[in-house]
Formats: C-alpha cells, sequence, structure tokens
C-alpha cells in the first residue's frame, strides 16, 4: 500500500510539530534502550523477511486484541467494534512495521512518534472522526503490548533468518526499537515537566 492513500499517515510532514526531544535526547534514549547502530542494521535486514508478512501479522496482532474485549474496548462504540476504525488504524499500524524497520531514526520520526503518542491520548478519534469510542487509549495496556508485538514478532523473522544468531540479533533490535517507540508514545500522557 502507497502511504499517500493512507489515511492520517504523517510521518514527514512538515507541518507536524517538532518531537518532544532533540537529536541529544534522542541519542540518549536510544542508549536508555540499548538500540545501537548494529540495531538499525540488524532492522534493515529484517525489513525484506517482514514486509511480505505485514498482513500476516497484522492478522495475528488483531486477532489478540480483539480475543481480548478490555483491549478492543478502544475501537468499540455502543454498536460494538467499529470496523471501519479498526481498518483505519490497520493501515497505519502496517505502515509503522515498515517505517520502524526502515526508519532513519531522526528528527521527522520522532515527530511522527509524538503524533501517534498523541492519537492514543489526546484526540483520539479525531484523525478518523470516530464519535462513541473511549477518548483515550489507557497507557497501561500501550505498555503492555509491547509483549506481544515483540513475542509474536519472531517466527515471522524465523521465515527469514539465516540462523539462530541471526534471527536473536534481528528479533532484539526489534524489540529495543518497539521500546523506543513506546517511550515516545508515553510523552502526552505524563505530567508535563516528567517526561
Amino acid at each position: 500500500m502507497s502511504t499517500t492513500t493512507i489515511p492520517g499517515y504523517r510521518y514527514g510532514d512538515p507541518a507536524l510539530p517538532p518531537g518532544p526531544i532533540d537529536a541529544d535526547g534522542l541519542r540518549d534514549l536510544r542508549a536508555a534502550c540499548l538500540l545501537s547502530d548494529d540495531d538499525l542494521a540488524a532492522l534493515r535486514e529484517a525489513a525484506p523477511i517482514i514486509e511480505p508478512q505485514i498482513e500476516e501479522i497484522l492478522d495475528t496482532w488483531y486477532g489478540f486484541v480483539g480475543s481480548h474485549p478490555f483491549l478492543l474496548a478502544s475501537f468499540s462504540t455502543a454498536e460494538g467494534p467499529h470496523q471501519g476504525y479498526l481498518a483505519a488504524v490497520r493501515a497505519r499500524f502496517g505502515q509503522w512495521i515498515r517505517d520502524t524497520l526502515r526508519a532513519e531514526y531522526d528528527d521527522r520520526w520522532v515527530a511522527y512518534q509524538r503524533e501517534i503518542g498523541r492519537r492514543h491520548a489526546d484526540g483520539k478519534n479525531a484523525t478518523d472522526g470516530i464519535t462513541g469510542a473511549p477518548d483515550v487509549v489507557p497507557y497501561r495496556y500501550v505498555a503492555a503490548l509491547i509483549v506481544p508485538i515483540t513475542v509474536t514478532m519472531r517466527p515471522f523473522l524465523a521465515k527469514g533468518a539465516r540462523d539462530a544468531e541471526h534471527l536473536e540479533r534481528m528479533h532484539q533490535a526489534w524489540f529495543k526499537a518497539v521500546v523506543l517507540s513506546v517511550a515516545l508514545w508515553s510523552e502526552p500522557y505524563v505530567r508535563e515537566g516528567w517526561w
């Protein structure tokens, strides 16, 4: 799917406000996550393995969310799960996978991570024009979903890994990149001055 056809996708949009940290802050946060240049190389090696499997990965993740009513509630109105909302988020989620694997981890990337975090908190339903869904994704679930988003990626990586060491290297890089993303997404949830 072309990024120009994903409604609400704004990575690289110059109209986005800047991210919550500068290059030095990002360097420090990457260091806290142990996300090295070698990890970025491993993510790039993972990209051609993962990209053809994105729909299967999203099926796995959506199956997990759908099997837990407390998670599905964030995408639901009084009538039940909002299929249009789920589909719109799915398209952006798939692109987030691609972006995570191929990002330059620069100011543009940081600005879009801030936007993703904002869409989970302030203005959650505005991008897709949804009314009646909860106004915020509870942060406890945003943080907790690091585990299934990381654990379930391993078998998909295994399909193209050269050996066990290569698999572990790509999987650890994915884990670190997910933690970095969620750390940035947390900013709208944290009291001013504490983030």
